[in-house]
């Protein structure tokens, strides 16, 4: 590095991305902690409509993740990145307040789908001003920081569920005045340089439908958001729903949830460390992914066909599929590098929200496996589906390591 990079990579735009990403990842993640204690505390679900009601929960947020990636990425490219950062973390803080009040299913879904619109803006809105503002040699490691500091929210989420015990409601208030606290640090952050020179030249900006009339662009929308398939099969579906998994594989002990998700978004951690650096020193995007995933598939069947049954065993499992699908960070900075700055906000912010969206058709063929699979052979012949896929997107992207952004589509 040169001198002064450490000043430029911890600058005020890469710490308020990468805070703003952990509030997100606690908000996000916090349902997935305490859905079991949360729903019992309702006195309306029984212990056999846990997984049912769970599914319906998170499917509801991840619809509104869905629709709000198009309007947040949408907006990040017609009026600027920081207008994203500021209005999605107000919405999904002021709907996870409100989560501590439900007392019925059908609200809790209400505004989970609320949270999910506005947790939808975030890592996109970040990352696209990190790449921007960052030299091109430093892009990697900014991207890097800001998603292994978010991903910490998931530990941060847990232990406040810990701390407040059957008082989950607590752990929502803390989530939401944590994103009201973040707003008043966006003040002072300027917007992306190359944004601006682009709004002054260019109207045609967020153009979503612009994504489909072409095929390459097409191609590659598509393509960016099949290489992180894996990483939503692996959280939405392996480590939500750990408990059930580990009773059905066999293991000894009491899974928790929370833990689960917190070990396993340490591996997270250590795993988009590792692959940020490891791209950053082979010069390739490309090359991490295809060993990370990889990585995941022998992952995938250490958890499903496990060869030791102890509790502690199970978390080391955890934590593996969590380093195997540690290339969240390159994935989205792999979409953001992939499109012209008129269309890069959109791109990178429906894209990982998008394919937290696919946790949706996921589950329900899951779901609908398991009466015929059961729950491990459902969720391999599910998981083998993902990689496979994946692995075929992978092969269609051209690599954007050290790759010019002053472009338009």
């Amino acid at each position: 590095m040169e001198q002064g990079d450490l000043k430029k990579l911890f600058s005020l735009p890469v710490i308020v991305a990468a805070l703003g990403y952990f509030v997100d990842i606690y908000d996000l993640l916090l349902f997935s902690i305490v859905r079991v204690t949360s729903l019992k505390s309702l006195n309306v679900v029984t212990e056999q409509d846990l997984l049912s009601k769970g599914i319906f929960l998170i499917n509801a947020q991840m619809v509104g993740l869905l629709i709000g990636g198009i309007l947040w990425g949408i907006m990040g490219d017609k009026r600027g990145r920081l207008s994203v950062l500021f209005g999605s973390i107000l919405l999904y803080s002021l709907a996870n307040i409100a989560n501590g009040f439900v007392t019925t299913v059908d609200q809790y879904a209400f505004l989970r789908f609320i949270a999910g619109i506005g947790l939808a803006g975030e890592l996109g809105a970040g990352i696209t001003l990190v790449s921007e503002v960052l030299p091109t040699r430093l892009r990697g490691y900014g991207t890097t920081i800001v998603a292994s500091v978010g991903l910490f929210g998931a530990v941060a989420a847990n232990l406040v569920a810990h701390v407040v015990k059957d008082n989950w409601q607590v752990a929502y208030f803390i989530g939401g005045g944590l994103g009201l606290a973040l707003l008043i640090t966006r003040i002072s952050v300027l917007e992306s340089g190359i944004f601006l020179k682009v709004k002054e030249e260019t109207p045609d900006r967020g153009n979503f439908v612009k994504l489909f009339t072409n095929r390459d662009r097409l191609s590659r929308f598509l393509s960016c958001i099949f290489i992180g398939l894996p990483i939503w099969f692996v959280i939405g579906i392996l480590i939500t729903f750990s408990p059930e998994f580990a009773r059905e594989i066999g293991f000894t002990g009491n899974v928790v949830a929370g833990n689960a998700v917190m070990v396993s978004y340490l591996g997270l951690v250590g795993g988009d460390i590792t692959s940020g650096l490891l791209s950053q020193y082979v010069k390739s995007r490309k090359k991490i992914v295809l060993w990370f995933i990889l990585l995941t598939v022998a992952f995938i069947l250490l958890y499903l066909f496990a060869p030791v049954k102890s509790l502690s065993f199970f978390y080391v499992c955890t934590f593996s599929l969590g380093f195997g699908v540690g290339y969240w960070a390159l994935f989205v900075t792999i979409a953001a590098e992939q499109f012209g700055t008129n269309l890069r906000s959109t791109v990178a912010t429906t894209v990982p929200n998008f394919i937290r969206g696919t946790v949706l058709p996921l589950t329900l063929a899951f779901q609908f496996l398991t009466q015929y699979t059961g729950l491990i052979y459902s969720a391999l012949i599910v998981g083998v589906c993902t990689i496979i896929i994946a692995l075929v997107a992978l092969r269609t992207l051209r690599e954007t390591f050290g790759r010019d952004l002053t472009f338009l589509e």
